[in-house]
C-alpha cells in the first residue's frame, strides 16, 4: 500500500501545484483524474487525504505571509472535494450493488443486515474524515510553528552574517593599521640605522657597538609584534602543546590585562579530541572570557572541562551581574553576536551550547560536545 501511495504523490503534487498557480481559471479534471487512479490503485478516502497533506504542506511551508498560506489552503480543499469524488461513486456504486443482490437473494430481513452494515461504513468514513480534518488543523498549527522557527532562524542568519563580515573588516583594518603603523615603522628605522652602519662603518669605529645593539633590539621588537599578530590569529601553544596549556596561556594573560582572577580545573583526556572540537573549546573560552570583561564587571571566573560518558563538557562561570538570555538573542546588541558565534561553533562539530544567568548567581556558558564526530545534515553531499 505504502508503494501504491508513494506512486501517486509526485502526481498529485504536481497537479495540485498547477492547480493553484492557475487561480480562479483553474480546471478540476486533474483532479478527478487523480481520484481515478486512486480508485484503480486500491487506495482509500484516508490515503488520498494523506497525499493530500503532503502535496499541501509543500506549497504552504514556503510561503510566510498568513492570508496567503489561507487562501492556498481553501483553494486546496476544493481540490482535494474533487479528487474524493470517484472514491464517493466507486462507493455509491457498491453500496448499489449490495442492495440489489441483498433483495434477490436473502429477502427483507437480509436487506435490513445489509443496511446496517452499510451504515456502520458510513459512520466509519465519518470518524475518518474527521480523524483527517483533525490532522490537517494540528498539521496547520505545526506549519504555522515551524515557519516561525524558519524566520527567526533566516533573521539569526542574516544578523550573523552582517556581523561576520563586519568584524572581518575591522580585524583587517586593525591588522593593516598596526602592520602600517608599528612594523612598517620600525622597520624603516632599521633600513635606516644600516644605511648609517653601511656609510660609517670605516670611519666611525666608536660607537659601532652601540649601533648594532640597538639595530638588534628593533628586529626583536619586529620578532615580537610578529608574535603577538600570530597569537592572536591562533596560538601556536594550541597546535603544538594541546587545549590545557593554551587555555592556561590565554587566562594568565587575560588576569594580568583585566585583573579578574581565573580558576581552570581540567582532565586531561580532553587532549584526545581531534583538533576541531579543541579548536572549538578554546575559541568559545576565548569568547565567553572576552564578554565577561567586556559586560560583567566580575572579579573571579571558574573554568572546568568534564568528562562525561560520551562527551566533554567546558562550563565558564562568573560572579558578575547578570542578563536576559533570551531578550539579548533577539535584539541588535553586540553580544548577540558572541553568544551565535559560539553556540554556531558548538552545533558545527554535533554539540550543545547554553547559557544561564540569574541575579546574585552571575552568568554560565556551558559547551558540551561528543568525543567522536556526529553526521548532522549539512556534512551530507
Amino acid at each position: 500500500m505504502k508503494r501504491k501511495w508513494r506512486a501517486l504523490l509526485p502526481p498529485y503534487q504536481a497537479a495540485l501545484r498547477k492547480y493553484l498557480k492557475q487561480g480562479a481559471a483553474a480546471s478540476e479534471r486533474p483532479a478527478l483524474r487523480l481520484g481515478r487512479q486512486a480508485v484503480a490503485l486500491g487506495l482509500e478516502t484516508l490515503d488520498l487525504a494523506l497525499i493530500h497533506e503532503q502535496a499541501l504542506l509543500a506549497q504552504v511551508l514556503p510561503v510566510g505571509d498568513p492570508a496567503a498560506r489561507n487562501r492556498i489552503i481553501h483553494q486546496a480543499r476544493t481540490f482535494f472535494t474533487e479528487a474524493i469524488v470517484p472514491m464517493e461513486e466507486t462507493h455509491r456504486s457498491a453500496l448499489e450493488t449490495n442492495l440489489h443482490l441483498s433483495r434477490l437473494n436473502r429477502g427483507l430481513s437480509q436487506r435490513t443486515t445489509d443496511l446496517a452494515a452499510s451504515n456502520r461504513k458510513l459512520k466509519q468514513e465519518i470518524a475518518k474524515r474527521q480523524i483527517v480534518e483533525e490532522t490537517l488543523r494540528k498539521s496547520e498549527r505545526h506549519t504555522g510553528r515551524l515557519l516561525e522557527q524558519s524566520r527567526r532562524l533566516q533573521e539569526q542568519l542574516r544578523f550573523l552574517s552582517r556581523r561576520v563580515l563586519a568584524v572581518q573588516e575591522e580585524e583587517r583594518k586593525r591588522i593593516s593599521r598596526e602592520l602600517h603603523d608599528v612594523i612598517a615603522q620600525v622597520l624603516t628605522s632599521i633600513n635606516v640605522r644600516l644605511a648609517v652602519l653601511k656609510t660609517d662603518a670605516n670611519v666611525n669605529t666608536k660607537d659601532l657597538a652601540k649601533t648594532i645593539a640597538r639595530t638588534q633590539r628593533l628586529v626583536e621588537k619586529s620578532v615580537d609584534i610578529v608574535h603577538r599578530f600570530a597569537y592572536n590569529l591562533r596560538p601556536a601553544v594550541l597546535d603544538y602543546l594541546g587545549l590545557i596549556p593554551a587555555l592556561h596561556s590565554f587566562m594568565k594573560n587575560f588576569t594580568k590585562e583585566t585583573g579578574i582572577r581565573v580558576s581552570l580545573t581540567a582532565f586531561a583526556g580532553a587532549e584526545r579530541l581531534d583538533s576541531a572540537r579543541r579548536t572549538v573549546l578554546y575559541r568559545v573560552a576565548q569568547e565567553a572570557l572576552t564578554n565577561v570583561a567586556r559586560h560583567a564587571q566580575a572579579s573571579r571566573v571558574e573554568a572546568s572541562i568534564q568528562r562525561l560518558s560520551n562527551s566533554v563538557r567546558m562550563q565558564i562561570k562568573d560572579n558578575g551581574k547578570s542578563f536576559d538570555v533570551e531578550r539579548t538573542l533577539h535584539t541588535g546588541k553586540s553580544r548577540r553576536m558572541g553568544l551565535l558565534g559560539m553556540r554556531e561553533r558548538v552545533e558545527m562539530v554535533g554539540g550543545k551550547f547554553t547559557v544561564e544567568s540569574a541575579p546574585g548567581h552571575g552568568t554560565t556558558v556551558q559547551a558540551q560536545i561528543p568525543f567522536h564526530r556526529v553526521a548532522r545534515e549539512h556534512d551530507r553531499p
